[in-house]
């Protein structure tokens, strides 16, 4: 019995199926509940993120509407105004 005899060697994967199936970046399920509206999220009344903040401070520079960024945003109104400068934009 050679040294190699207990060696395990990986098996080969199908990822064929997983491949298939719909991005969910690029086909979103407009049903899927990851999808609300801001005013009925949870957490919508917390102060925005940072990556909110950023972004919402680039768009307003972007659009020459400085008044669209307020420091003190909740999420929820932060996401609105993020949509309606992109929108605006034509992004």
């Amino acid at each position: 019995m050679s040294s190699h005899d207990n060696v395990t060697r990986p098996t080969s994967v199908n990822h064929k199926a997983s491949a298939e199936a719909p991005n969910p970046k690029t086909h979103p399920d407009l049903s899927d509940n990851q999808i609300k509206d801001p005013d009925e999220w949870v957490s919508g009344d917390e102060p925005m993120t940072g990556a909110q903040a950023s972004y919402l401070k680039t768009l307003s520079e972007q659009a020459h509407d400085p008044r669209a960024f307020d420091p003190d945003l909740d999420k929820a109104e932060a996401s609105k105004r993020i949509d309606r400068l992109k929108q605006k934009q034509g992004r």
